[in-house]
């Protein structure tokens, strides 16, 4: 199993930006696919991004596509959430997922067993 807990959350204008950061602990971090998802009030949880076990692969949401950057660092067992451009209707709360068996094209969450706590994600316009 892994535990994971995300930070780098807050309050920004529209047009700033935020790096969210996840922390995995646990065996073999290198060998799960991450992704992340987020949630806002009264809507259902959605797939924002999501990158292989390798870092090669990522795959993004048509609405964050060009803004958002995935990242991963196995040494320090964190993945990254690099969030440019933000706007208004990014307002959600954020969270990472771990999977053993998807691929960063899966995007429901049902694909994903483990999860973080989320951080809160304000954007105001």
């Amino acid at each position: 199993q892994v535990q994971l807990g995300e930070s780098g959350g807050g309050l920004v204008q529209a047009g700033g930006s935020l790096r969210l950061s996840c922390a995995a602990a646990g065996r073999d971090f290198s060998s799960y696919t991450m992704g992340w998802f987020r949630q806002a009030p009264g809507k259902e949880r959605e797939f924002v991004s999501g990158i292989s076990w390798s870092g090669d692969t990522t795959n993004y949401a048509d609405s964050v596509k060009g803004r958002f950057t995935i990242s991963r660092d196995n040494a320090k067992n964190t993945v990254y959430l690099q969030m440019d451009s933000l706007k208004p209707e990014d307002t959600a709360v954020y969270y990472c997922a771990a999977s053993t068996f998807g691929t960063v094209f899966y995007t429901p969450p049902s694909g994903y067993p483990y999860w973080g706590q989320g951080t809160q994600v304000t954007v105001s316009s």
